[in-house]
C-alpha cells in the first residue's frame, strides 16, 4: 500500500516500536527519511541509522535509543506539515520546540536540518516536525 505522507509513516514507526519496547525498526529508505533519521541521531534520540541494501527498495534500519530505567529518548513526536497543509517558516520565526528542550526539523534550501541551525545560518523553510 502506498505511503501519502512518508515522514509521518517514518515518526509513526518509530513511535510504534518504543511503545513496545523494540531495539530497532525497518523502513522503506528514501533520502528524506534517511536526512530525518541522521538528524534524530546527531541529536541522541537513536542510536544508529543505517541503509541496508535489498531488493525492490533499499531498507532504512533504525536503532532506538532508551535510557537506564529502559524508557526511550523520545517522549514525544508531532508532524506540523502535512501533504493537505503545508506549514512554511521564515528564517526569522523558527520556532523552538518546547523552550529549547526538543527540536524542530525544518527543510531549507540548504537541506534537512534543526530548527537550531535553520535559525543560525538564516534560512527558513518547510516545519516538518517537532521531537522532544
Amino acid at each position: 500500500m502506498p505511503v501519502t505522507d512518508p515522514i509521518a509513516d517514518l515518526l509513526a514507526r518509530i513511535k510504534n516500536a518504543q511503545m513496545v519496547h523494540h531495539l530497532q525498526v525497518d523502513l522503506p529508505a528514501s533520502k528524506t527519511k534517511v536526512a530525518v533519521a541522521n538528524i534524530l541521531k546527531k541529536e541522541g534520540y537513536v542510536s544508529g541509522v543505517e541503509t541496508v541494501s535489498q531488493q525492490p527498495q533499499d531498507v532504512l534500519r533504525v536503532h532506538l535509543a532508551y535510557d537506564e530505567q529502559s524508557e526511550p529518548a523520545i517522549a514525544g513526536l508531532r508532524r506540523v506539515s502535512k501533504p493537505g497543509l503545508r506549514v512554511y517558516v521564515q528564517k526569522n520565526e523558527v520556532p523552538r520546540a518546547f523552550g529549547g528542550v526538543g527540536i524542530s526539523i525544518v527543510s531549507t534550501s540548504k537541506g534537512i536540518m534543526t530548527g537550531r541551525d535553520a535559525y543560525r545560518q538564516g534560512v527558513g523553510g518547510e516545519l516538518m516536525a517537532y521531537v522532544w
